[in-house]
């Protein structure tokens, strides 16, 4: 099947969702202020876990939802894990109710994160979604599929990230929406604005990188 195909289908999916229709293996209330956080997390880290943490506090979310990729287009398939050590890898840290690690894309069938944010908004119309990343994300967003689109589907939180500063404060993404950047102090309205609308949380570094922990588990 190709790309076209692809989207194609899962676009007649997102039009024709009804509530119940889509098992996703979790349940979210009307109301709810929920992060998605989506990666491969190849694996998961302290780093991760990091932004997740800030965000939920910074924010005020109910919850945050780890999406873990069945497989990032823009990395190779080669040194991704399977899907269900990866898993494992998140859930090992992000306990508790409110860190949800979950498999939708792979259930819905979903590459790529503008669908799984369509759907999602189509399933759950209630519900206050924002977009998580790291800083390091935010420097190469703009080779994301449907970039532009991500950021006026809904608000967008950017968590600090070591060595990346820089590069995410001049991307084409911060420069495009620049108009659309809300001071740090407005994190707990985020999710109660219109897209496009983001912001930049500062915080204390993490260093843990899943590139310098795939190199170290490569030599032993």
């Amino acid at each position: 099947m190709n790309r076209s195909a692809s989207f194609a289908g899962l676009a007649r999916k997102v039009a024709t969702v009804r509530p119940g229709g889509l098992r996703l293996g979790f349940h979210l209330e009307p109301g709810m202020r929920v992060g998605l956080y989506g990666g491969s997390f190849n694996p998961a880290h302290d780093g991760h876990a990091h932004v997740a943490e800030t965000a939920m506090a910074r924010l005020r979310l109910d919850r945050v939802i780890w999406l873990v990729s069945p497989q990032n287009p823009l990395k190779s398939a080669r040194e991704t894990a399977p899907l269900a050590e990866r898993m494992a890898g998140a859930a090992a840290l992000a306990p508790g109710p409110s860190m949800i690690v979950s498999d939708a894309e792979t259930r819905i069938g979903s590459q790529y994160t503008l669908d799984t944010i369509r759907l999602l908004k189509a399933r759950f119309p209630r519900v206050k979604f924002v977009w998580i990343m790291g800083a390091d994300s935010l420097a190469s967003f703009h080779h994301w599929r449907g970039w532009t689109q991500i950021m006026r589907e809904l608000p967008v939180a950017v968590v600090s990230r070591p060595w990346a500063a820089l590069k995410a404060r001049t991307s084409p993404t911060a420069q495009r929406f620049a108009f659309a950047r809300h001071p740090a102090r407005e994190a707990p309205i985020l999710a109660d604005l219109t897209a496009p609308a983001w912001i930049y949380l500062q915080g204390p570094f993490n260093f843990a990188s899943s590139t310098a922990l795939r190199e170290r588990l490569r030599h032993g």
